[in-house]
């Protein structure tokens, strides 16, 4: 079967400002696909283009084998986009906003009432219908402008860190209801900087500067990283993280809140590290081995493309 979106060889530039270089990747019809990386990635770029707000410099982006340079109207009729800044009413309800969005879909109305209790049953807004969308809480807000989204039963769902200033309980929810989307067929591209989401795709293509560093599923990418890896909890030897990365048989050293995390070369075991470092801080160390984490591969990533670079 035909990927739903493919993207070929894709660049984007602003000016001299070269925002997504050379960028390839597909995404399956049914598909909860992630764009994953930090402010600067090109991720908003490349969501724009997929839904014809911008063209491509170089390149081909197709979705369900339309061209986004040529058929525009027809890729805009089966596709939902929600941006960062989703624009609600604050000045209208949320069954006032939903109608709008409707009469701006041309949603027949004879099918208005039941696709609007359909969307009320999953983002549990209903009682909330007659409530000013300015007055929502943070959360609620994504959840209306999700059901604004969905209105007119989109093929393609394009969510652009949606869960970005919403609260830990609020994303939560917002994840659950984009699995429920994806069990119904809908397929979904949503990027995010939080490795904790990107877990929950099916696969995923890591970016950086505008560049793809590495596709897969979150397994996949974390089984990749083959070099040991431990850990370090002991608060103070954080602030010797130019000493322990300078210690024989270390790689890299990142920090992760109280912890450091260590990549050391594969002929290295715990008890020669633990030596080492012992040597280099001059007092016992206490290590224990640890799976990597998908950040732990993304820092990775990132660090490997900056050797390259230089």
């Amino acid at each position: 079967m035909k990927p739903l979106v493919s993207v070929e060889h894709f660049s984007k530039s602003y000016g001299e400002i070269r925002a997504v270089r050379d960028l390839s990747f597909s995404v399956r019809r049914g598909e909860l696909f992630g764009l994953i990386g930090p402010d600067g990635a090109g991720k908003t770029t490349t969501m724009r283009t997929l839904v014809t707000l911008l063209r491509p410099d170089e390149g081909t982006v197709t979705v369900d084998g339309m061209d986004v340079r040529k058929q525009l109207k027809a890729i805009r009729a089966i596709t939902g986009y929600m941006p960062q800044r989703f624009s609600l009413y604050p000045d209208l309800s949320v069954e006032q906003n939903l109608r709008f969005f409707a009469e701006l879909f041309s949603v027949p109305r004879n099918e208005l009432t039941d696709r609007m209790q359909r969307l009320y049953r999953f983002s549990r807004l209903e009682e909330f219908s007659t409530r000013l969308a300015g007055r929502l809480s943070g959360g609620m807000k994504q959840k209306l402008a999700l059901s604004c989204t969905l209105i007119h039963d989109p093929v393609l769902l394009v969510l652009d860190e949606p869960t970005t200033g919403v609260d830990p309980v609020s994303r939560s929810e917002f994840w659950e209801i984009l699995r429920e989307l994806r069990e119904q067929g809908v397929t979904i591209v949503v990027s995010t900087p939080y490795m904790d989401e990107a877990m929950k795709c099916d696969r995923i293509v890591i970016m950086h500067s505008g560049v793809a560093l590495a596709h897969g599923t979150p397994g996949e990418l974390i089984n990749s990283m083959r070099l040991p890896m431990y850990a370090l909890d002991e608060r103070d030897l954080v602030m010797n993280f130019s000493r322990i990365e300078a210690a024989s048989g270390v790689r890299s050293v990142q920090s992760f809140g109280d912890s450091l995390h260590i990549t050391t070369d594969e002929d290295i075991d715990e008890d020669r590290l633990s030596a080492a470092l012992e040597q280099t801080l001059d007092r016992p160390v206490r290590l224990r081995r640890i799976a990597p984490s998908l950040e732990d591969v993304f820092i990775a990533l990132i660090e490997q493309g900056t050797e390259h670079a230089e």
